[in-house]
């Protein structure tokens, strides 16, 4: 199937590596020109080679941390003037620390709240004015299981996904007149760097193996494993798409049907 990306531009934050890199690769593939983002510009820039030398697309890198203003604001500075126009956004950022709510600091809040919230408050901030000039656009922005259902020992995540979630809802009410669809992505458990430290903490917390707290989990997902970031960013590459011109304020699962509610 053709997703219509080639001639589209693309911002993909907090992409060098897990479903960031993922979400990147899976645009680049479909012909899109993309820009991503890291706090460390070299992880950056090596992310953006492979990506490039898989899809035979061009991938600019750019070093910035979505948790700060100052950044944001300089990188959507670079890739406006880079790629000359905006068509499609993803908002990433790593996951915020977990712990339960007697476990966190104070600063650990404020650090959730920087992070995942308001990355995607600013970069919509900055990403619609581009949008507008360019006819129209995609936000996606990647949530968690989080928004249907807590998850144990990550009471931030349970806390400001939920909240990005109603503002994408709100955003796809108010940009809809921009031609802006805004969509969000819940990831269940997909094998990256941030599941292996989840699964260490959730080890550490109940005196078992990560392998003990692996088995568990791919117990209760009805396909029985877990799932590859390529299939979560092919996901995403489809929700960024004029395949999905008719898909607007919704958020879909790729958890392998673990979430079993209605």
């Amino acid at each position: 199937m053709d997703l219509q990306l080639k001639g589209k531009t693309a911002l993909v934050t907090a992409a060098s590596a897990g479903l960031g890199y993922a979400t990147a690769s899976a645009l680049s593939a479909e012909g899109a020109r993309v820009a991503i983002c890291s706090r460390d510009l070299e992880r950056a820039q090596d992310a953006a080679k492979k990506i490039q030398a898989a899809s035979g697309h061009e991938v600019l890198a750019f070093a910035a941390d979505v948790a700060s203003e100052a950044d944001l604001t300089r990188l959507f500075g670079e890739v406006s003037e880079a790629l000359g126009k905006l068509d499609i956004l993803v908002c990433n950022a790593g996951g915020p620390p977990a712990g339960n709510f007697s476990a966190l600091s104070e600063a650990q809040w404020v650090t959730g709240f920087q992070l995942t919230l308001m990355s995607v408050v600013r970069s919509v901030r900055l990403a619609r004015p581009l949008m507008q000039a360019a006819g129209g656009g995609r936000i996606l922005t990647i949530l968690s299981s989080s928004v249907k259902k807590p998850i144990d020992n990550l009471t931030l995540s349970n806390t400001f996904r939920p909240a990005v979630q109603g503002l994408c809802k709100s955003l796809s009410l108010e940009l809809a007149d921009d031609n802006i669809q805004v969509n969000g992505l819940a990831p269940g458990r997909i094998e990256t760097g941030r599941i292996n430290q989840l699964d260490d903490a959730m080890a550490a917390k109940q005196g078992k193996s990560r392998a003990e707290i692996r088995a568990a989990s791919e117990a209760q997902i009805p396909m029985k494993r877990l799932g590859q970031p390529e299939e979560f960013g092919r996901v995403a590459a489809f929700l960024c798409s004029p395949a999905a011109e008719y898909v607007n304020g919704s958020v879909l699962l790729v958890d392998g049907g673990a979430m079993t509610s209605l």
